[in-house]
């Protein structure tokens, strides 16, 4: 997809029925949260890709070191998985995990990577794929967002997904225990997310 293509208009307007204002905890229009999520998250993506300032795209990588976790979950962590400001929040997740807890990442991914070769070959990892070399795949993944083609970026995200998935459930062993399954199976649910999300942004319907 061009970069004209990421010149995107606010999200459209949410109609405001008056019942659901009286719901509204603490003066707080939950309507208004939400028109809130997408349009930020279309205004970062938007602004990022309308640049070719390398500053303004290693800021916006960068945003949960600027902004904090917390922050950036309390504009998008709620909004759907296959939504903009819900495919942004995965993304920012992920790059979080993958620096954070880097050996364990390390870990998943050699255990799956031999059992995943095509999803393996889609994020490109450089080898070894040492804890290094996955947290610059990540940070290449958010990058994307901004000044690659998006499709692609949701696409090795999803990718990297699947692999990690496949490394939580280990070959040969008996009994897995059931908090690891549904760790792979939140993983393989968000693979899925992601890859929706590209298709729907091929289309412009990613919003």
């Amino acid at each position: 997809m061009s970069d004209d293509a990421g010149r995107r208009p606010f999200h459209r307007p949410v109609h405001r029925p008056p019942e659901s204002l009286e719901g509204a905890a603490g003066g707080v229009d939950p309507l208004e949260q939400v028109e809130a999520a997408h349009r930020t998250a279309e205004l970062v993506v938007g602004r990022g890709r309308d640049t070719d300032d390398p500053e303004l795209t290693a800021r916006l990588v960068g945003l949960v070191g600027e902004l904090g976790l917390a922050t950036v979950a309390e504009m998008w962590s709620d909004r759907p998985a296959r939504t903009l400001p819900g495919a942004l929040w995965r993304l920012y997740l992920l790059h979080e995990w993958v620096q954070r807890r880097p050996e364990e990442v390390r870990r998943l991914w050699t255990a799956g990577e031999g059992r995943a070769e095509v999803y393996r070959v889609i994020v490109g990892v450089a080898e070894p794929p040492e804890p290094a070399a996955l947290a610059a795949m990540t940070e290449e993944v958010l990058t994307g967002v901004f000044n690659g083609d998006l499709a692609v970026a949701l696409e090795r995200a999803a990718a990297f997904c699947h692999v990690m998935a496949v490394g939580l459930v280990e070959p040969g062993v008996d009994e897995i225990p059931p908090a690891q399954l549904q760790r792979a199976s939140r993983m393989r649910d968000t693979a899925d997310d992601l890859t929706a999300c590209a298709r729907l942004w091929r289309v412009d319907g990613l919003h």
